[in-house]
């Protein structure tokens, strides 16, 4: 037993010497602690330059610059009263110089802090105890930071904010979704299984801020959850959370089931507004037919069958006439362009959703008018034009357009105005004016 305690306390005082001679060696040796040889500053990181609200992540850059060797090292955290907190990858160590020229070590440690609440808040000094050396010899040294100021705001919009129950406080710098199904649930038959996987990431937020999974409900269709997975991504710009959501879906009729979009709200910290991220609405069943049913051949009717159809088709034709051409019906993109829509989406591609959107856009100009008529898909369609054609489009790196959603918008089936049965005559002004009735 003292053979292995003394061979591991020989061990680590290996360690320590060698990283005392990795890190410090070159620097040249100081006589003793001048002013300003050992400082250390701790500064918050305010998204959009605006206090926090509750439960909304800063970031404290914790910094120290030293002149002196250092042999030992160990950095003593305040409490932290009034936040939640956890420390964002390992202490990084590197060398600087210097305005005069010298060389020093520079000490960088990240710790994201959650506020609980409202208020005016004052940070403690953190403390880093060095151990230096003070012209040969081994000096503690005590290096504080100063205390920091940190207001937490208040929410003041009648809807969100942290503390409501509904919807989930998702404060965030980007939110992006990502929906992939195995097989595509147009295909899908009934007694068949479909998995979906939904990946959310939000930028500069950790993966226990993420929602819980949404609720995927709809009638027709059994749905077995899956396991939930989240991890942090620790990037330079800052952290990364991403959450996985998987379901397993099985139709249970014999029907074309819709499944809405599930809208995500989410709070964005850089504009300082709310915003809405979204799963984008899918159906189960519709799609393409087997091979196998495409492969069977085509049965002939029998001469009763065959009248039969002639006679409902007179019977409709005869109800056309004497209802006139109008009414109202409802019409979709065929499945074939919905997939290429969501593949170009998914891809964030607007030239490749442009040109598969194109031959509807040119093809049915009924559907296109009624796309207009919907604020929000037309002003999608208007932010992808200017996203293309605009001048200078492409040169600058603003937001582009949202072809999830717009993806979404344009997959739903549209209810087609009203039409008159005799459309004016547009040549009638040229004939001059009508002749009075005798």
């Amino acid at each position: 037993m003292v053979s292995v305690r003394s061979a591991f306390r020989h061990r680590r005082g290996v360690l320590a010497a060698g990283l005392a001679f990795v890190l410090l060696a070159p620097l040249p040796l100081r006589a003793e602690i001048g002013p300003g040889d050992l400082t250390l500053t701790v500064t918050p990181e305010r998204n959009g330059n605006a206090d926090p609200f509750s439960r909304e992540m800063v970031l404290l850059r914790i910094h120290g610059v030293y002149r002196q060797p250092i042999l030992l090292e160990e950095v003593i955290q305040p409490s932290l009263a009034n936040f939640s907190w956890t420390q964002l990858g390992r202490d990084a160590w590197s060398k600087t110089r210097l305005p005069d020229g010298q060389v020093a070590i520079a000490f960088d440690r990240v710790v994201a802090i959650f506020p609980h609440h409202p208020g005016d808040f004052t940070i403690d000094p953190f403390l880093h105890r060095l151990t230096v050396n003070d012209g040969g010899k081994r000096v503690v040294v005590d290096v504080p930071s100063a205390p920091v100021t940190l207001p937490v705001a208040t929410w003041t919009k009648p809807v969100g904010g942290p503390d409501a129950k509904e919807p989930w406080w998702l404060p965030a710098k980007d939110v992006t979704i990502t929906d992939s199904w195995s097989p595509d649930p147009e295909t899908v038959k009934l007694g068949e299984t479909t998995r979906r996987i939904v990946t959310l990431e939000a930028q500069g937020m950790v993966a226990e801020g993420l929602p819980p999974r949404p609720v995927m409900r709809t009638r027709g269709i059994l749905t077995f959850a899956g396991p939930v997975t989240r991890e942090t991504l620790i990037t330079p710009s800052g952290p990364v959370a991403r959450v996985t959501y998987q379901w397993d879906v099985r139709p249970a009729i014999e029907e074309i089931i819709p499944l809405d979009a599930i809208v995500i709200p989410w709070f964005d910290t850089v504009s300082r507004t709310l915003r809405e991220a979204e799963i984008p609405a899918r159906q189960i069943g519709g799609g393409l037919p087997d091979r196998d049913d495409e492969a069977k051949p085509v049965l002939a009717a029998s001469p009763v069958v065959v009248a039969s159809a002639a006679l409902t088709a007179f019977g409709l034709g005869l109800a056309l006439l004497g209802f006139g051409s109008g009414g109202t019906g409802r019409r979709r993109l065929d499945a074939r362009t919905r997939r290429a829509l969501r593949r170009a989406a998914t891809a964030r591609d607007p030239r490749a959703f442009r040109a598969a959107l194109a031959p509807a856009l040119q093809g049915d100009p009924d559907l296109a008018r009624a796309w207009r008529g919907q604020p929000g898909i037309a002003a999608g369609l208007d932010a992808l034009d200017r996203s293309l054609f605009a001048p200078g489009a492409g040169e600058t790196q603003g937001p582009g357009p949202d072809l999830a959603g717009l993806a979404a918008g344009l997959s739903r089936p549209v209810r087609m105005p009203t039409t008159a049965a005799h459309p004016p005559d547009r040549l009638a002004p040229l004939d001059g004016p009508a002749a009075p009735r005798r």
